[in-house]
């Protein structure tokens, strides 16, 4: 088995699971225990998971609280649109990503690749690219720090997102339905969305099926500005022929 397919299947197994050891590891795969330890040291070294005695557990540098409970919930499907959107992006891009539980995952998938300009307001989104073997430039947007989601957020980001432009942004949301589009429960993040997608060529967006039909606060953009969607599973109807409509690329990972 290829090394990057093992290590593929290593975090999708502690994804689902939550914790495994490194015994119930080597029994799944059909690999050493000598092969999975080096494993895990390495996606470890890369904050793809964390190492614990006889094992490894998801990373908790995504952040405490709430956000930390976002990051757990429907991992495995997070995990799969990740791997799915990271194939759309070449070296020579440059990419807006917006702080979320997605996008988080999202960069996991982007430390794999080189050549990328990223610009993002996370700080662990902008510590993960940067911090990798790739050769990827990564700007952090500077401002008022959330310690809860390691993000910067306010006026000064905002501004500071006008002095770039942009092949692609990538977001992520909190409700997408077919009359309003795509939303945010929380003010700033909604702000810093739309001035992301302002000075990008084309928006994608992240989402699992836990926010079709939902509705939040404050509106990011209609279904007409969205280019693509990679969600986990088929958009329910009335919101699938709406997107259809609004000639939106839906990608499903599988």
């Amino acid at each position: 088995m290829k090394i990057k397919l093992r290590r593929s299947k290593i975090l999708e197994i502690i994804r689902k699971k939550e914790r495994a050891t490194v015994e119930e590891l080597a029994e799944l795969l059909n690999i050493s225990r000598e092969t999975i330890r080096r494993d895990l040291t390495d996606l470890a070294n890369l904050d793809k998971i964390k190492k614990v005695h006889g094992g490894a557990v998801l990373p908790q540098v995504f952040g405490e609280g709430s956000f930390q409970q976002r990051m757990s919930e429907n991992a495995l499907s997070k995990a799969k649109i990740a791997q799915a959107a990271a194939k759309l992006f070449t070296a020579g891009e440059t990419l807006f990503i917006d702080t979320g539980s997605t996008t988080q995952y999202f960069a996991q998938e982007l430390s794999e690749i080189s050549g990328l300009t990223i610009v993002t307001n996370s700080t662990w989104i902008a510590r993960t690219v940067a911090g990798s073997t790739s050769t990827n430039q990564v700007f952090l947007l500077g401002g008022e720090f959330r310690a809860d989601n390691s993000q910067t957020i306010g006026a000064m980001v905002t501004s500071q997102i006008r002095s770039f432009r942009a092949h692609h942004v990538v977001l992520t949301i909190g409700a997408l339905d077919w009359r309003t589009g795509a939303m945010d429960f929380d003010i700033e993040e909604a702000q810093i969305a739309r001035a992301m997608i302002e000075q990008s060529q084309t928006i994608t967006l992240l989402t699992d099926s836990s926010k079709f039909n939902k509705l939040a606060s404050f509106e990011v953009c209609s279904l007409e500005k969205i280019d693509r969607i990679i969600c986990d599973t088929k958009p329910p109807e009335k919101l699938y022929k709406a997107l259809k409509k609004a000639n939106v690329e839906i990608i499903i990972a599988q």
